[in-house]
């Protein structure tokens, strides 16, 4: 930390994104993204777009937001196109909280709420999950604060019903209520259906998990056309041009190639199903997820020993240091081939195990 860097975030601890190693080549299971290539479409179009990468992209994403908002039966006003969904997330924090107006969150999900309330000096709260992981939507009825919620819950992969979500955002009317659905194409209910009841509610998604774009950084907001223009006023405040052209373009190719998009989503599923019926067969506590990834732990090694001795072994992992889910790792769910090596190497750790203790007997 240098002498100049302002006192305001000298004790922010900022977010730890999954390791992106450059060593070696891995089975990437750490980050959740998809094990598919878009659709074959996708790179003629970025292709062209880049003919023009001397000039600035639109600003308003005015085709893309009418992709989108066509899509989800909405209007472009509804719509806020982001630099992925943590720029959505960003823009909500700062919009409609402040030091009078805290939000709340789990105590156990997304790492990067904390952050960007700390970033934006806005106070939070935590609720704990049951002992289960499941979320108490007690906690949060009639609450008379923000709430932010990812749904499908991470990393824990446990979804809340939409018949739960909407008992949340009725019982705080005089609040916002931000659900982000960064994987909710894996199994859960979008909340989009709300939309048209509820003014309070705002919506985050992403092209990064099931529409097989992390590497184009895009999201997107829906909400009331009020909260969206009040976001709108950040973003043209801070990040005009926030999404590129390329990406843009294939934003709006992948909402048109949806039979692709719903037969990859259908085969993370059966992987899912697969690589956990796999894992209790070998003595894990898998829980039960409706995201692309899984939350497991097991008694016989902790949650550090196996994450390092995998990637010894050529398999990323993901491991969290929080001392409440330390003994827990999160699974990307990748293609059939890649959870066979995974439970192929998970296998030949257990094996190595008891050899150890063979020989120290």
């Amino acid at each position: 930390m240098s002498q100049y860097f302002s006192k305001r975030y000298q004790d922010l601890e900022p977010y730890i994104p999954g390791e992106q190693p450059q060593d070696q080549s891995y089975v990437k299971l750490n980050t959740n993204e998809s094990p598919f290539d878009p659709p074959k479409e996708v790179i003629p179009v970025i292709r062209e777009a880049a003919r023009n990468i001397r000039l600035y992209s639109d600003p308003e994403s005015r085709e893309l937001r009418q992709a989108i908002a066509d899509y989800y039966g909405l209007e472009p006003e509804n719509v806020l196109v982001t630099n992925g969904s943590d720029e959505g997330l960003n823009y909500a924090f700062m919009a409609f909280s402040d030091e009078d107006h805290p939000i709340v969150f789990p105590e156990i999900t997304y790492g990067f709420y904390p952050v960007i309330a700390k970033l934006n000096h806005i106070p939070y709260e935590t609720f704990s999950l049951r002992d289960d992981f499941t979320i108490d939507i007690r906690d949060y009825e009639g609450l008379g604060k923000n709430i932010c919620l990812a749904n499908p819950n991470a990393p824990t992969g446990i979804a809340l019903s939409l018949e739960e979500i909407e008992q949340i955002v009725r019982t705080n009317p005089d609040n916002i209520i931000i659900v982000d659905e960064a994987y909710v194409d894996f199994g859960a209910r979008s909340c989009v259906p709300l939309l048209y009841r509820y003014d309070n509610l705002l919506i985050t998604q992403t092209f990064s998990k099931s529409r097989s774009l992390a590497g184009g950084r895009l999201g997107f907001v829906l909400g009331a056309k009020e909260l969206i223009a009040d976001m709108n006023t950040l973003r043209n405040a801070t990040n005009p041009y926030n999404v590129n052209r390329m990406t843009a373009k294939a934003g709006i190719v992948t909402l048109r190639e949806n039979t692709y998009f719903k037969n990859s989503c259908q085969t993370i599923q059966f992987n899912r199903r697969y690589t956990r019926r796999a894992l209790e067969q070998l003595g894990f506590e898998v829980l039960p997820s409706s995201a692309n990834f899984l939350f497991v732990r097991i008694d016989r090694i902790s949650g550090e020993e196996l994450y390092l001795r995998m990637k010894e072994k050529g398999v990323l992992i993901r491991h969290f240091s929080d001392p409440k889910i330390t003994d827990w790792n999160r699974v990307t769910i990748g293609t059939k081939v890649q959870m066979d090596i995974f439970l192929q190497k998970v296998e030949e750790i257990f094996r190595e195990q008891d050899e150890e203790k063979e020989k120290t007997k």
